[in-house]
């Protein structure tokens, strides 16, 4: 990932007031990680199962802080309990970005079954999702997820494409 999109990501969260964040490690995001966890303007959580972070994103917005959850597309098969439990029987929101691993160029097999189940996923689950595939526009993405998030009051999810995540597709 290039650091300019790793830039983005980082300036565009601390423009819209995320200060919560939460990750379960992904490779393609590796650098982003790094830099939450040197940036004292975040507090940052890694975790070891996605629905956990899920739910620490739920409960820093319960107590009036603005979360972000970072993590490989499988981690939305991987949390659905906690993703429906929370936000379909609590309304309890989480704002999630994450990288369309097995997108078309994506080069390891393993990921194929992650691209093709995460938008299906996402729409059993009702999680509007909005899909970067230009550096400039991830900014603007973040603005308008949590928009969205504050208007619906339900989960909402930035998928950043392989040309955003990857160099050498």
């Amino acid at each position: 990932m290039k650091d300019s999109v790793v830039n983005e990501v980082i300036d565009g969260l601390k423009e819209a007031g995320v200060k919560f964040v939460s990750f379960l490690p992904d490779g393609w995001f590796k650098k982003i990680y790094f830099r939450f966890l040197e940036d004292p303007d975040f507090i940052t959580r890694p975790v070891s199962n996605e629905g956990v972070g899920v739910a620490l994103c739920c409960g820093a917005w319960l107590g009036g802080m603005k979360a972000v959850m970072l993590m490989e597309n499988t981690g939305v098969r991987m949390a659905c309990d906690q993703l429906a439990r929370l936000g379909m029987s609590v309304g309890l929101p989480c704002f999630m970005i994450i990288p369309y691993r097995g997108d078309i160029g994506d080069k390891p097999t393993y990921a194929v079954a992650h691209g093709r189940t995460m938008l299906p996923v996402l729409e059993a689950l009702q999680i509007p999702y909005l899909m970067v595939r230009d550096e400039r526009s991830i900014r603007q993405g973040i603005r308008r997820c949590l928009t969205t998030l504050s208007a619906t009051n339900y989960h909402v999810a930035l998928i950043m494409g392989a040309e955003v995540c990857v160099e050498d597709l």
